[in-house]
């Protein structure tokens, strides 16, 4: 599986800087930051209850894709007035304008969010772009100028971003590499940062995603066993019913070159040791039902003597609202 992923050997245990913290809410949030080895430094928020002295299960809480790379960790954290416009709509859109992270902390976890490879502080600088990028933007922007739309610098980068990931992948894979890969180191380190902080009780450690987010939970409790909770949100579904007319629907997080010919995207659950919440969205627009319903009954008979799989089914589209979040809660409570 690391083969296919084209996985970096993690480097040794980084350096974290503190950058301040504050209270907020009976929760203490530490600003953190940390280098992988290359590209720009990590940025991360760590939550904790306050007050509480007694080691408590940690969280990995994984951002989604999104389509928006200006923000990556930050969509899943309330730092009250320090909190962008970006994130902000982000949690309105996706999360019924909760913070995950904090709620998490305030139940009784320690919750390390962090922004991934390419995203938030791990962004690329575009600010030159490739000729091929430069006439899509053109081409974009001319398109505004008709519609007599004025984008922000985020909205711009956004659409930047999103262009330049066929370049990022085709890149990585000219490394020998995969755009996932180089995102799944990112979170290895992230997750071997949180099972030995302060406070943490690395018996008891756990993970969480929506969308993007959720692939990105499956992946890491795929490789690293050290996983004993997972929820995967709104990404989970056979690859038949996605290839070839969801292609586009989805980024290279979720296509990774190669996968298909080993295992299919539900049988990833069988290479840890987590238990699995996978919540699924029977409207939801990225993902056919057949397909989910297909992987939710590949999983009940992959996993079903060992007991590992909850599956839950519930109308709406593509978010991870109040009600998931509180049964996402619920499952690490008891899972850990």
């Amino acid at each position: 599986m690391g083969r296919v992923l084209g996985l970096r050997r993690l480097p040794d245990r980084p350096v974290v800087f503190d950058e301040g913290s504050q209270r907020q809410n009976g929760v203490v949030i530490q600003r953190l930051r940390w280098s992988v080895g290359y590209g720009p430094d990590t940025g991360a928020w760590l939550l904790r209850p306050a007050g509480v002295r007694r080691s408590l299960p940690g969280i990995l809480g994984m951002h989604c894709h999104g389509g928006v790379r200006s923000v990556g960790a930050e969509q899943l954290v309330d730092l009250d007035q320090d909190s962008s416009p970006g994130a902000i709509r982000l949690r309105e859109a996706y999360y019924s304008g909760r913070a995950p992270a904090n709620e998490l902390a305030r139940q009784g976890h320690v919750v390390l969010v962090h922004d991934t490879f390419s995203w938030g502080s791990r962004r690329f600088d575009l600010s030159r772009p490739t000729p091929r990028l430069a006439a899509l933007l053109e081409a974009q922007h001319s398109l505004w100028q008709q519609q007599g739309v004025r984008p922000s610098d985020e909205e711009w980068f956004d659409l930047a971003s999103g262009l330049h990931e066929d370049t990022v992948a085709k890149a990585a894979g000219t490394l020998g590499q995969t755009f996932a890969g180089a995102v799944l180191t990112d979170d290895l380190v992230a997750f071997r940062l949180l099972a030995t902080a302060d406070g943490v009780d690395p018996a008891r450690l756990g993970t969480f995603g929506f969308s993007g987010g959720g692939g990105r939970s499956l992946l890491l409790a795929a490789l690293n066993h050290r996983v004993g909770a997972c929820v995967v949100s709104c990404m989970m579904a056979t690859f038949a019913s996605l290839v070839p007319y969801e292609l586009d629907t989805h980024s290279w997080l979720l296509h990774i070159p190669g996968l298909w010919s080993l295992m299919d995207w539900p049988d990833l659950t069988a290479m840890g040791q987590a238990q699995f919440l996978v919540q699924y969205r029977t409207d939801d627009e990225l993902f056919p039902r057949a397909g989910m319903e297909a992987a939710h009954d590949h999983l009940l008979r992959l996993l079903a003597a060992t007991r590992r799989y909850r599956g839950s089914f519930t109308p709406g589209g593509h978010t991870f609202d109040s009600a998931m979040q509180e049964e996402a809660w619920a499952f690490l409570a008891q899972a850990l």
